[in-house]
């Protein structure tokens, strides 16, 4: 059966929405001025990409995602419950934030297990190597803060 292309890639317009959210709230909490820049950097990345992604399925006929997907927003919603009953360190924003990009990683991993045309295949792996350029910024700079604090 062939892949749906249109589908496959509002998946991830979703996945870059939920990320363009998630570190919009990264941003908002985070105590450190460089770490608020990093995450609104990165959001910006996310919105980059999800236009990216919304122009390829208009280009194929399709109609574009516009929103995130349910499992992102109950996570956002849990993470914001968790902030307003803890002030939570930057080492546990930035832990937020790996998981998040976990779950990027993994969607973008599955849409490249897809038939997909040459053209798309070219964005969505050029979008995959910065989600994982993301996870790994992040969790290095987890991990560096968790170290501060011993």
């Amino acid at each position: 059966m062939a892949t749906n292309v249109v589908s496959v890639l509002n998946d991830l317009v979703e996945t870059s929405k939920d990320g363009e959210k998630g570190f919009r709230k990264a941003a908002e909490d985070a105590h450190d001025a460089q770490l608020k820049t990093l995450f609104l950097s990165r959001a910006e990345d996310c919105a980059r990409g999800a236009r990216e992604l919304q122009d390829a399925v208009t280009a194929l006929g399709g109609k574009p995602e516009t929103g995130g997907s349910m499992s992102g927003a109950l996570h956002r919603g849990w993470v914001d419950v968790k902030s307003a009953v803890t002030d939570r360190s930057d080492r546990e924003i930035l832990a937020e934030c790996e998981k998040g990009e976990d779950v990027a990683k993994k969607r973008y991993h599955d849409a490249l297990e897809k038939e997909l045309p040459a053209d798309v295949r070219a964005i969505v792996e050029r979008q995959y190597q910065g989600v994982l350029q993301n996870h790994d910024r992040v969790r290095d700079l987890r991990d560096q803060y968790a170290a501060a604090r011993h």
